[in-house]
């Protein structure tokens, strides 16, 4: 059985964005695949973060993570920073990685572009990101387009690391779902959909009322002839509002084309509002309901427990392999 990780970073709440793009997806996968889900910690301190807002925020998008459909029999959730091994193994790739290649990463460029000062990890978290995936053996990293650039750098990592000192590690693949992988804005419709807008109309988090939710599509941007028809460069709000309702219910573009042929925005955005409200109420019911159990943190310690096996592993190979530690007999 082929190996997926995923890492999603405690930031904030979850988006339909990013239910539709990935997790959505994961729950389908951890059926065919064995799945680490990651809480990518670590990663948020690249950028100073309250310490406990970051812990109810983690716990919280473990908890999201659950209430989706994520079965812990038979897949790995865990907290990155209740494994040591990935800060281990994110130093000794940082050995390996040049400054020039990290410092051409898109995102570090976006970050730190108009920054007096940037912390040394927004530099270097993707040797970090790296060392998350290649712990597992994994084959397959289900990523938005956004991302495609850091898993070519943890492939040259691991091809570069294998062909110098020992071939240990499995040479992950990109795997971008074909449709729903980048949901856009609702009051940009050219920006991808981002907890971290300053314009909270513009993202709906799993976490809304139905109210917010309501109001925040109803106030979508989208044109003035009042046509419900994709055309993603003409139409781009309208596009990615039929988009989000395909994917929630199945229902194909053409077939909503044709069922909105006679009816106005009002109509389509009423109706897509309530099916959003629909497919949110039983997450968030799960989560409440997991959010004030202990279920949660033992599920989490058990995520802990098996990631760690499996990364030991590994961090024995990686040191082995650069002569790091005593030989032992």
């Amino acid at each position: 059985m082929k190996t997926i990780f995923s890492g999603i970073q405690p930031s904030g709440t979850i988006t339909l964005g990013n239910y539709i793009g990935a997790m959505k997806q994961f729950v389908e996968l951890q059926e065919e695949y064995n799945c680490y889900f990651c809480i990518v910690d670590q990663h948020a301190i690249t950028v100073p973060q309250d310490r406990l807002v970051l812990r109810n925020n983690i716990r919280s998008l473990a908890a999201l993570y659950l209430a989706v459909g994520i079965d812990p029999e038979k897949t790995t959730l865990f907290i990155q920073s209740e494994v040591p091994a990935h800060a281990q193994a994110g130093w000794m790739l940082q050995c390996v990685a040049y400054i020039g290649e990290l410092e051409r990463m898109t995102q570090f460029k976006d970050k730190s572009h108009g920054k007096e000062a940037v912390s040394a990890g927004l530099l270097t978290y993707p040797p970090l990101m790296a060392a998350d995936i290649l712990l597992y053996n994994t084959d397959l990293v289900p990523v938005g387009e956004d991302q495609k650039q850091h898993i070519e750098l943890t492939r040259d990592l691991a091809e570069r690391f294998n062909k110098k000192y020992n071939d240990i590690f499995t040479i992950p693949e990109v795997r971008i779902p074909k449709v729903g992988a980048r949901v856009m804005s609702l009051q940009d419709p050219m920006k991808k959909m981002s907890k971290s807008d300053p314009n909270t109309k513009s993202f709906i988090t799993l976490l809304d009322d139905p109210k917010q939710i309501e109001k925040k599509i109803k106030s979508s941007v989208t044109d003035s002839d009042g046509i419900v028809k994709y055309d993603k460069e003409n139409k781009p709000g309208v596009s990615n509002l039929l988009s989000i309702y395909s994917i929630l219910s199945g229902k194909s573009i053409e077939e909503l084309e044709a069922a909105y042929e006679n009816k106005g925005y009002g109509d389509f955005k009423g109706d897509l509002a309530a099916l959003v409200v629909e497919t949110i109420k039983p997450i968030q019911d799960k989560y409440n309901e997991l959010m004030a159990s202990s279920e949660l943190d033992e599920i989490l310690d058990k995520g802990a427990e098996k990631a760690n096996r499996a990364a030991s592993k590994m961090i024995k190979k990686m040191e082995n392999a650069m002569g790091l530690g005593r030989k032992r007999k």
